[in-house]
C-alpha cells in the first residue's frame, strides 16, 4: 500500500472512525496505525486473515462512502489551505504597513483562525 493511500485512511478514520463496527475499527486501527500484518490481527482477534480483510476492507469502503456524501476531511482540508494563505498574506502585509493596517491584518488573521477551532 502506497503511503499516500495509508494517510488517506487513517485521516478518513480520525473523522469517521466511531461510525464503524467494534471489529472494523479494531481491524483498521490494527493494520493502519499499529503496523500489523493480517496473519498478526487475525491471531489476535481470533478471526481468519480473510476475515481480517474482509473486515478492512468493508471499513474502508464505508468511510469513504461517508467522505463522499459528507466531505468533511475535503471541506477541512481546503479550510487549512485557506488559512495558511491568510496568514502569509497577511504576514506580508504587516511587514510593509503602518499601524491601522497591521491591526487589521491582525483582526483578519485572528477571525480566520476561529474558523480552526
Amino acid at each position: 500500500m502506497k503511503a499516500d493511500d495509508a494517510l488517506k485512511m487513517t485521516l478518513l478514520y480520525d473523522y469517521y472512525g466511531e461510525l464503524l463496527t467494534s471489529k472494523q475499527r479494531t481491524c483498521f486501527d490494527l493494520y493502519y496505525n499499529q503496523d500489523f500484518s493480517l496473519a498478526e490481527i487475525a491471531e489476535q482477534c481470533g478471526i481468519s486473515r480473510q476475515g481480517v480483510h474482509d473486515s478492512i476492507a468493508r471499513a474502508e469502503t464505508a468511510l469513504l462512502s461517508m467522505e463522499e456524501k459528507t466531505g468533511c476531511v475535503a471541506r477541512s482540508l481546503r479550510l487549512q489551505q485557506v488559512l495558511q494563505t491568510i496568514d502569509r498574506c497577511t504576514d506580508a502585509l504587516c511587514a510593509s504597513a503602518d499601524g491601522e493596517t497591521r491591526r487589521l491584518a491582525a483582526e483578519i488573521r485572528a477571525a480566520a483562525h476561529v474558523l480552526e477551532e
